[in-house]
């Protein structure tokens, strides 16, 4: 039989446990709705309504101050279904990050428009379908934006150039149709951009003068006309890839940036010869085969440390690494 000391102890460490619980209840009960939208899924187990979401819950952490669910991470596991629009119901959420989860699919909710702190959103490597959302315009303090690897069809929308403090824009390998924007080349912080591996096609636009990407990546695209307005030799870029596409321009009247550490120009229908000013960069990576290129490939620099490779299948570039000039 308890004493009557025991059972005050008890009820004592019960109500401190009830009083003492950080999780905000606002935000457990919509981590729980999400959880249950997902149909309670074997990587979300740790969420048990009967313990602390910022003690005992996995996948989820808490802000050290307000005890508000500031991370939603899915790495490992599977999640099946669609993202449940009760994601836009965590207010202080800062990341979203829901990567290589193959069986989650639909769109993309307009609910996280509503996650205005949010500065990282990874919703790469799974089988989201639909447009690329105009509301993403909305969350200002995007950092980072990944939606590669889905099935993302459409245009480009042209506000996602209003994100102000964008780092990185990752749009590559989807299904993604029409002209790369005019207005990325008003971006007021210029990202690291990544179209690759979509069906876009058209002209680079001309608004890409103004930009000093540190990398672009076009790569696997339908576009044409001439590229080159990405160069420049007061820009400080570093890494660019147009290759597979249908870029028309000439190589000799390009001015390339001295940052410049890795090129991929190749299956294009560029003309003209490689200009002797390519000798004097720090080149790590470079590859302009299967183009129009004619003449001979200067010496110096890191020009003969690539192998033929790079070279070949060009209408008249010779020597070395290529053949000799006749």
């Amino acid at each position: 039989m308890a004493t009557p000391l025991l059972s005050f102890l008890f009820f004592t460490t019960l109500l401190f446990s009830a009083h003492s619980e950080l999780c905000n209840p606002k935000d457990k009960k919509v981590l729980l709705k999400i959880k249950a939208a997902f149909n309670n899924p074997y990587v979300l187990t740790s969420w048990d309504p009967d313990t602390d979401c910022c003690v005992d819950w996995y996948i989820v952490t808490c802000d050290p101050t307000s005890n508000r669910i500031n991370s939603l991470s899915v790495v490992t596991g599977s999640l099946s279904g669609q993202i449940p629009a009760a994601v836009g119901d965590l207010p202080f959420l800062e990341t979203l990050d829901l990567h290589k989860q193959p069986n989650l699919t639909g769109p993309i909710p307009p609910a996280i428009a509503k996650l205005q702190r949010l500065t990282f959103l990874r919703l790469n490597w799974n089988n989201l379908s639909g447009p690329v959302p105009d509301f993403l315009s909305k969350l200002k303090n995007l950092t980072f934006l990944d939606l590669s690897f889905n099935n993302l069809s459409g245009p480009i929308p042209p506000s996602l150039s209003l994100l102000p403090n964008l780092n990185a824009l990752h749009l590559d390998r989807n299904k993604l149709t029409g002209r790369i924007p005019y207005s990325f080349g008003t971006f007021s912080k210029v990202p690291d951009l990544y179209l690759s591996h979509n069906k876009l096609s058209g002209p680079v636009p001309t608004s890409f003068a103004n930009m000093d990407f540190n990398v672009i990546d076009l790569s696997r695209n339908m576009l044409e006309g001439d590229a080159s307005v990405v160069f420049g030799s007061n820009k400080t870029t570093q890494i660019v890839d147009l290759s597979r596409n249908l870029f028309k321009f000439n190589l000799s009247k390009v001015k390339f940036p001295k940052s410049l550490t890795s090129l991929d120009l190749n299956h294009n229908n560029i003309n003209g010869g490689i200009p002797v000013e390519m000798t004097a960069l720090n080149l790590q990576f470079l590859n302009v085969s299967y183009n129009r290129l004619c003449g001979q490939i200067p010496v110096g620099g890191k020009l003969q440390s690539f192998d033929y490779s790079s070279y070949f299948h060009n209408r008249c570039l010779c020597g070395a690494p290529l053949p000799s000039c006749k």
